[in-house]
């Protein structure tokens, strides 16, 4: 005795399966696309102070002036946040490919924060904010914060998690 029902065949389940995916993929940009814009409306975009400052390794970094002819991107983050545990890999990663400048919050002191780095492996140029100054001029409240300089200009601006895709086409479109 048969029930009635045909049973889907292979091609048509995963074709079901692709479909459900992409959906879900399309509905996850548009929320974390409305979210950054969000989170995002506060950051003044012009008249923005000098981001210059001196890495760990004793070279003077301004922003403005590396990126000219070329996307930079700048991430303000600190080794006592969570979640730059999880972006700060996908940024060493950025940082073989494009210019990187990192912006370390309230962090400790230089010693602390370069044998952090060692520890973790990681390569990005960092300059030591310990005292909140550099992301207090910026009014950078939230860590992990992303943002993406072109000809001295603010291009994107992200915070929270961002996977290393989202930093890529964020240089791309730069």
């Amino acid at each position: 005795m048969s029930s009635g029902k045909a049973t889907p065949s292979p091609m048509k389940r995963v074709f079901s399966w692709v479909k459900q995916v992409a959906l879900f993929m399309l509905f996850a940009i548009v929320i974390t696309g409305a979210m950054d814009i969000w989170r995002g409306k506060d950051i003044p975009r012009d008249n923005l102070p000098d981001l210059i400052g001196l890495t760990l390794e004793g070279t003077d970094i301004d922003i403005k002036a590396l990126s000219q002819d070329q996307a930079v991107l700048v991430y303000f983050w600190g080794i006592w946040c969570p979640v730059c545990n999880f972006v700060s890999p996908a940024v060493d990663t950025m940082a073989s490919m494009y210019p990187v400048v990192s912006v370390a919050m309230n962090s400790g002191p230089d010693d602390k924060m370069t044998k952090y780095l060692a520890h973790k492996g990681y390569e990005f140029e960092t300059i030591n904010d310990s005292n909140n100054d550099i992301a207090r001029d910026w009014s950078v409240q939230l860590t992990p914060t992303l943002m993406v300089f072109k000809d001295g200009e603010l291009i994107h601006y992200t915070t929270g998690f961002t996977s290393l895709p989202g930093m890529w086409w964020r240089m791309l479109l730069s």
